[in-house]
């Protein structure tokens, strides 16, 4: 982390940037893991891993876009990586993404299991043409050395400085893992070789207090709050569980008083490192909340990128308001104190 540090010092904010620590973002909203794939589509009229909302957003004028969370090897968790889809192929494919993401009451629950290409081909496939972006990298491992493979990765392939940050996605239910075991050999381990500053990515279902002051301890940079909620819907005529991994993370409006009070709470118990909020976000007034509860930047997640099939249909009206969101967080420079509110 030292040498991230450094090379922040030489990276001077312009004037349509912002400073959390060491990381520089464009602005203060940046958009969250997973939702926009890897930044970029291999299909125009499947748009595979990313939303049709983004299609129709500029997402060069972001703070940041996240990537989907990449592993060490390819991984097809629940679902597929497969992202070249023909036509034809689309009704089989919307059936089979009903196993693994589901609209319910308030948001949506998922378990995609950190479907990926892998961080091989995304250095090499996507990386290359989302240069125009500022992105921050998400990595997903089951072992502290599978985190140091990724940092080693990303390191080796791009330069400090040419990404916002490496984000760790330590937290993820959907992958049927206790990363309560292997944090703080990650923390230890993977954190201070990286070139780039590190986020740590919190659960609001592990001990996310004691989290974060490890995070802090160990030279993290900033912190994601919050991930998904774990959460289980069955069908009630048959008692069988909506999604293929049976539990999901539920994300979305429902969760965004969660996501709140865990940013407060943050802040509460003393933790100073910079808060990337994100959890049901979808307006100016949403952006204001997490901002008066202690977040210095927030992020645009399943309540603003999703919706149901028919749904997308109204992706270029629904852009527009994402746009509207875009230019009152981008005149947002500085937060004077904790309580500032969007003007």
């Amino acid at each position: 982390m030292l040498r991230a540090r450094e090379q922040a010092d030489q990276v001077e904010p312009d004037g349509e940037s912002v400073r959390l620590g060491d990381i520089v973002l464009r602005n203060r909203l940046v958009t969250s893991s997973s939702l926009l794939g890897y930044g970029v589509s291999n299909s125009a009229l499947v748009p595979y891993g990313m939303s049709p909302v983004s299609l129709f957003v500029p997402l060069a004028e972001f703070g940041a876009v996240t990537t989907r969370t990449l592993t060490v090897e390819p991984r097809e968790g629940h679902f597929t990586t497969r992202d070249d889809w023909p036509l034809t192929a689309l009704p089989g494919l919307l059936k089979r993404y009903g196993t693994v993401m589901r609209g319910t009451d308030g948001g949506w629950l998922n378990a995609f299991g950190w479907c990926n290409v892998g961080i091989g081909a995304y250095l090499r496939d996507y990386y290359p043409r989302t240069r125009d972006q500022r992105t921050i990298i998400s990595l997903g491992g089951f072992s502290a050395q599978e985190f140091v493979t990724l940092v080693d990765r990303v390191n080796a392939d791009v330069p400090a400085g040419d990404i916002a940050a490496v984000e760790f996605n330590v937290s993820c239910h959907n992958v049927n893992f206790d990363f309560s075991t292997i944090l703080q050999d990650v923390l230890d381990e993977a954190v201070p070789r990286s070139n780039h500053p590190v986020i740590l990515k919190l659960s609001p279902d592990y001990d996310y207090l004691r989290n974060a002051q490890q995070a802090a301890k160990a030279g993290v940079s900033a912190l994601t709050a919050i991930n998904t909620v774990k959460a289980l819907r069955l069908d009630p005529r048959t008692g069988e569980p909506w999604l293929a991994n049976r539990y999901g993370g539920l994300s979305g409006r429902a969760i965004k008083p969660i996501g709140l009070r865990v940013v407060s709470e943050l802040r509460e118990a003393g933790v100073t490192l910079p808060i990337i909020a994100t959890g049901g976000i979808r307006t100016v007034d949403d952006c204001r909340e997490y901002f008066w509860a202690g977040a210095d930047a927030v992020s645009l997640g399943s309540a603003t990128w999703l919706a149901s099939h028919p749904g997308y249909l109204l992706s270029p009206l629904r852009a527009l308001h994402v746009r509207r969101v875009l230019k009152a967080v981008r005149r947002y420079r500085t937060l004077p104190t904790r309580s500032a509110a969007l003007r």
